[in-house]
């Protein structure tokens, strides 16, 4: 996958990786933000949140910048 996020650098390849991981039993994401979110009951319950959490910080990320734009 080719993307630039804006704090980058310079463009590169991003890989994408299996973000759900299990620990104790339990479930966790991974963010880009380096952070892990959990616990999870279920790696279904899991992967919802992860798409969650992406959508909202894909909000955000409008939001932020509509506000610098105006």
């Amino acid at each position: 996958m080719f993307g630039k996020r804006e704090q980058d650098p310079a463009p590169t390849v991003h890989y994408r990786s299996d973000r759900v991981t299990r620990v104790n039993g339990e479930y966790f994401f991974s963010t880009r933000e380096n952070t892990l979110e959990g616990p999870y009951l279920s790696r279904t319950e899991a992967e919802r949140e992860t798409e969650a959490y992406v959508q909202r910080m894909q909000a955000l990320g409008m939001l932020t910048s509509a506000s610098l734009n105006g």
